[in-house]
């Protein structure tokens, strides 16, 4: 087991996390069986009234006709554009330089599907209609994520989408929507899941992050679609004999934090202006349009991590377990709201900033005064 860091222990150990809903234990689970009658059958194989009809509610909510629940995202997205190849026949698709599928599979559309990517925009902004026009070549699915995580959750504006959407549907690309955080960006948008889901051609959604299930996820489009997912969802071991601990809290936090969301966006750009009254720190987006965010600060890694342990100490308070140095002399950290900022007394987050605004500024000062 790696060693755990002085910085995540202490975080650990304060009284008021900052992030998030709970801590990742197997009381997420106890809490969502607390009302469940122990007579109810388990989902076999994928069939079942337990998975049957949860996957009816989420497509419904979604505006799809059809969902397939996945014990993974990642099992999932591969999956959806795999089906959209096999359509086109052309094993061929276009995402971001920092897609999940980019970065974080170990080459999995690559080498378990053949399937060529090509990278649009540059890393370190979203993508727009004129980087799908621009592609040479044609392709046969085009993946948006939405927010794009890795650059802060940020959004193209809604008009945008619906620019690449009709573009798409023009040319006869399938648009596929990476949501594993689609919950978390209806307030900005002011719009309905159904309606921003109907842009998109299928759509994956994550019940762990925002929603906080403890792990799964749905794959939403036609029926057609979905049938032929659960063919991919067999051969890649996804379909395992029952899902239900998995079902069970993804229904339940579902109908616990879907009507959340507002606030939590409300609290996260409540928290973000907190961080950017703060010496060398600024968020990404500078006003969350989620309730996500990165904080990045304007100094080593190595100087920031003592300074937070000595705030979580003095005030109870956790910003974050970890950091991940940018350069030799920047770092950052990613914040999620969720129920836990709510229970933070709000005299003991401001003496934090405070301390924060106080160990940064001095910090820097020794810097420039040695």
């Amino acid at each position: 087991m790696a060693e755990i860091s002085r910085l995540a222990e202490s975080f650990q150990q304060t009284d008021y996390p900052v992030g998030g809903h709970d801590k990742k234990s197997v009381q997420v689970l106890k809490r969502a069986l607390e009302a469940i009658d122990g007579s109810v059958e388990s989902d076999i194989y994928g069939t079942g009234s337990l998975i049957e009809d949860f996957q009816a509610k989420i497509a419904k909510y979604l505006g799809k006709e059809s969902a397939v629940f996945f014990p993974s995202g990642t099992m999932a997205q591969q999956i959806a554009l795999r089906i959209w190849c096999d359509q086109k026949g052309l094993k061929r698709v276009a995402y971001h330089p920092l897609s999940h599928l980019e970065i974080h599979e170990a080459d999995g559309i690559k080498e378990l599907h053949g399937i060529e990517t090509v990278l649009l925009a540059d890393s370190d902004r979203l993508i727009r209609l004129e980087d799908v026009l621009q592609v040479q070549g044609d392709f046969a699915c085009l993946l948006l994520e939405l927010p794009q995580r890795e650059i802060g959750g940020q959004l193209p504006e809604y008009a945008e989408l619906e620019a690449i959407s009709a573009y798409c549907r023009e040319k006869g690309i399938k648009l596929h929507l990476d949501g594993a955080r689609l919950f978390e960006i209806l307030p900005y948008y002011q719009k309905s899941a159904a309606e921003v889901c109907a842009l998109f051609d299928s759509v994956y959604v994550s019940f762990y992050k925002g929603i906080g299930g403890i792990a799964g996820a749905i794959l939403a489009g036609t029926a057609e679609f979905t049938q032929e997912s659960k063919v991919w969802k067999s051969r890649y071991g996804g379909n395992l004999i029952s899902l239900y601990p998995y079902l069970l809290t993804a229904d339940y936090y579902f109908d616990q934090r879907v009507h959340k969301m507002e606030q939590y966006y409300a609290d996260a750009k409540e928290l973000a202006a907190y961080y950017n009254r703060c010496q060398g720190v600024a968020t990404r987006p500078t006003t969350p349009v989620s309730n996500m965010f990165h904080v990045h600060i304007d100094a080593p890694k190595a100087v920031v991590e003592p300074l937070l342990v000595s705030i979580y100490e003095a005030t109870g308070i956790g910003f974050t377990p970890y950091l991940r140095a940018t350069s030799e002399t920047t770092c950052y950290y990613e914040v999620s709201v969720g129920d836990r900022y709510a229970a933070i007394p709000k005299a003991k987050l401001q003496a934090a900033f405070q301390l924060l605004d106080e160990y940064l500024s001095a910090s820097k000062s020794q810097q420039t005064h040695p």
